[in-house]
């Protein structure tokens, strides 16, 4: 499983020219969220902001994705958000 995600999720897909890392970002964190994925989301949520996604611009999706995805979802994406921003201040 880590030679594929390294090696073709990483090393290919997400290297792909028709999306910006940040678009991939906001997409992955989109369907992560969908799915209630939260572990996933720890990951994700952090590259996320390495990919020049602002801590505003995540809070704005997942109230969103709330709304479209399930409010139980919504809600375990923005604690896990939360926790991030919380432990690198």
């Amino acid at each position: 499983m880590v030679h594929y995600t390294d090696r073709v999720l990483f090393d290919e897909v997400w290297e792909r020219e028709g999306l910006s890392k940040r678009d991939r970002s906001l997409v992955t964190i989109s369907a992560l969220t969908a799915l209630g994925k939260t572990d996933q989301l720890k990951f994700h949520l952090s590259f996320a902001r390495r990919n020049g996604v602002t801590d505003e611009e995540l809070t704005e999706a997942l109230l969103q994705l709330a709304f479209y995805s399930g409010w139980p979802n919504g809600m375990s994406a923005t604690t896990v958000l939360k926790n991030i921003i919380e432990n690198d201040a």
